[in-house]
């Protein structure tokens, strides 16, 4: 299945390709990418802004690179890294930049086996994770690359839910919850059966998602569609007038005239809820379910000259794509940050 991202790449590269001829594409819907996947996001401009086809490509003069940089990992981190890969492959015709999305578990498990340059992630690696790397003599760098904030999104027909608390969320996901009908949360709720949409158990969305709001990673009840393709979940809750699904904010979004967004609170006041936005997931006022996002590099990777200057495209002329795929751009000491660790890695 193409998704809206796939679809959108498909547009951009034939409007490259009339001016540029020999520019390729290498997407995880191309068997020679060696893995499949359903896309994500569109690189869609914000509103107000210009489109991912309209924005213009960077002054960066065409060098001399050749070889390839694979990737794979998070869902959310997707459509950032393919957007930075399309740009990329623009520039330097000879390098083919493969990005695929299986999640974050399985990005990390092939980062430990040596398998990758860079593995996208929704949340920090985890310290078995961490450990299997050592134990394989691999070593990686960490880079935080943006901010999201997790959406938990209803059907536009849901005119009863206007908000919604943690606590009734940890009620409703948690692995012993009881709760099956909306009025199972509220009684002045409809006597209609809550469908549920969902991470992946190998998505670091879910991870954060259990432990942000059950309060232990992984703990979830089990009667819900999960899938690690956002799409998906999407498509799961734009039809059910009675569904409730979460997914990273880009995918809200995209598809924010075909889904309603619920406020969240903290605590028991539904009139102090905070809706996602890219200003709440900044400032952090979108609680609990704002977060970083990161690429994991392979720092023997760094050796290679094409992933070097692919790493080093994506925290300085590539941040632009950032805000083009509907994410939340680093703060600037962030991302100075992550360039140092980036400078200080290339230096040994």
């Amino acid at each position: 299945m193409r998704s809206g991202m796939q679809w959108f790449f498909g547009v951009a590269v034939l409007v490259l390709v009339s001016v540029t001829p020999g520019c390729s594409v290498r997407d995880a819907s191309d068997p020679a990418a060696g893995k499949s996947s359903s896309g994500g996001a569109s690189a869609k401009a914000t509103e107000g802004g210009t489109t991912a086809a309209e924005k213009p490509l960077s002054e960066k003069p065409i060098t001399k690179l050749s070889g390839k940089v694979t990737i794979t990992g998070s869902s959310t981190v997707y459509p950032i890294s393919q957007a930075m890969g399309e740009e990329f492959m623009n520039l330097h015709k000879g390098v083919d930049v493969s990005v695929g999305e299986s999640g974050t578990g399985p990005g990390m498990k092939e980062l430990g086996e040596g398998k990758l340059d860079i593995a996208d992630a929704s949340r920090p690696i985890k310290p078995a994770e961490a450990e299997a790397c050592k134990a394989a003599g691999v070593e990686y760098i960490e880079l935080k690359v943006a901010i999201d904030g997790l959406s938990v999104v209803v059907n536009p027909q849901n005119d009863w839910c206007k908000a919604i608390t943690v606590s009734q969320l940890k009620a409703l996901w948690s692995p012993d919850s009881k709760i099956k009908k909306w009025k199972d949360i509220d009684a002045a709720w409809p006597d209609e059966e809550i469908r549920l949409y969902g991470a992946d158990h190998a998505s670091g969305t879910f991870d954060y998602f259990t432990e942000a709001i059950v309060g232990k990673s992984k703990s979830s009840r089990t009667d819900y569609t999960p899938s690690t393709d956002d799409n998906v979940l999407v498509k799961g809750v734009t039809g059910d007038k009675y569904a409730l699904g979460y997914f990273g904010y880009a995918y809200y979004a995209e598809n924010k005239s075909k889904l309603k967004v619920l406020p969240i609170a903290t605590g028991d006041d539904l009139a102090a809820a905070v809706a996602p936005t890219e200003e709440t997931i900044l400032n952090g006022s979108y609680k609990p379910l704002s977060r970083p996002l990161f690429i994991y590099v392979n720092k023997a990777s760094l050796k290679k000259p094409q992933v070097a200057e692919f790493v080093k495209y994506y925290l300085h002329e590539g941040q632009s794509w950032v805000k083009t795929v509907r994410y939340v751009e680093l703060p600037a000491a962030e991302l100075d940050a992550a360039r140092k660790t980036l400078t200080e890695a290339m230096a040994k």
